[in-house]
């Protein structure tokens, strides 16, 4: 495999299986820019400028890449050739958008178009089709929230990577150190232990933890705190770890041992229910009905989990009033949290992928409050 992107076979599969998903949907064809959907159908990086680039995905007729004749060198580390679709160039002067509407024969004609399109982009192309194109979400969600092997075996991988990040963070807290100076020492072991990229990184001590995105500040730990470490990052070819484990550093009182106890109850019973036919919101209501028989369910403030693939936050969500039903192959994390404002928070985050009969963790890092001697 690419260190960019998976073999030929992977994204002739996927256009393969958009094109029955749009023809299912009624629709005439997809208009891709850009962006996550355009990664995930061609492995292409290529990024949204001013000048149309496109893939253009008809349900009849020949699969075609409108783009700029400047940017045909940001296809070469893409599928496009090896997959043997048409390309057409453009330089200025000339319009792209009516090359996209001949592709499909001229208009007007019922298109969808990804969400990652720019306005710029997509109020001429309306004009062009003579109608305006719906979202292509609805074609592409259950291609993208059902991991192939491919997938599988990358997210695992990146698993593996940030529970090796997690193995290294108690060396990190010190007392003294601020939170920006682990978060800098965290970023430095993500790529080193093989993410191409640091995504993001919560360094949360003390009363900061209680806020469950923040980020670091220069706030200096403390013997007693409980600190929260969310990290994560892209993994090539491109799919994403997320990962959170928290730790106290010394002993923690025992109100918060307690407590961490009751979470991590939660979180396990969460995993515990994860199989095809089960529902994204039976998974939330799994995890809110330990915290809330123990008295804590107005400390879980947020959602308990959300898909990941190329993108960090992505589809299914793991929410009260999701009926979506789980499959086979869906990608999520489990992540329920508790937290106490202006006192401390705590929060463990596995990501799971559902398997013909329960959950398979990418991570394996231990789920108990870590200890670190002081």
């Amino acid at each position: 495999m690419d260190t960019g992107r998976f073999g030929t076979d992977v994204y002739g599969e996927r256009l393969r299986a958009a094109t029955a998903a749009t023809a299912d949907a009624g629709l005439a064809g997809l208009v891709v820019t850009p962006g996550y959907d355009l990664r995930y159908l061609v492995g292409s990086r290529a990024q949204t400028f001013e000048r149309l680039t496109s893939l253009v995905l008809p349900v009849d007729g020949e699969p075609t890449v409108v783009v700029p004749r400047m940017e045909l060198a940001a296809l070469k580390d893409s599928a496009v050739m090896e997959l043997g679709l048409r390309v057409r160039d453009w330089v200025d002067g000339e319009d792209p958008y009516a090359m996209v509407a001949e592709v499909f024969g001229g208009g007007p004609v019922a298109t969808a178009v990804t969400d990652a399109m720019p306005a710029l982009h997509l109020l001429p192309l309306a004009e062009v089709l003579g109608t305006v194109p719906v979202l292509a979400t609805a074609v592409l969600r259950r291609l993208r929230m059902i991991k192939d092997a491919a997938e599988v075996d990358a997210l695992r991988k990146a698993g593996a990577a940030i529970d090796r990040v997690h193995a290294r963070v108690p060396e990190f807290l010190v007392p003294g150190r601020s939170e920006a100076d682990v978060a800098a020492d965290i970023a430095e072991a993500i790529v080193a232990e093989g993410h191409s990229d640091v995504a993001f990184i919560i360094v949360g001590s003390g009363p900061n933890g209680a806020d469950p995105h923040h980020e670091c500040s220069d706030r200096v730990l403390q013997a007693g705190d409980v600190v929260v470490v969310d990290i994560g990052g892209p993994y090539e070819p491109g799919y994403n770890s997320d990962s959170t484990r928290t730790y106290s550093i010394g002993q923690p009182a025992d109100d918060v041992a307690g407590r961490y106890a009751v979470l991590q109850r939660a979180q396990q019973a969460a995993v515990a229910v994860v199989r095809p036919g089960v529902t994204a919101e039976q998974i939330d209501a799994a995890a809110r009905d330990v915290l809330a028989a123990e008295g804590l369910a107005d400390a879980f403030v947020h959602r308990t989990g959300h898909g990941i693939g190329l993108s960090v936050h992505e589809e299914p969500y793991i929410v009260a009033g999701n009926d979506l039903p789980l499959e086979e192959g869906m990608a999520f994390s489990i992540e329920p949290g508790i937290y106490f404002p202006g006192s401390w928070g705590a929060r463990i985050e596995d990501i799971v992928i559902v398997t013909s009969d329960g959950a398979l963790s990418v991570n394996d890092q231990p789920r108990d409050l870590v200890v670190v001697p002081v």
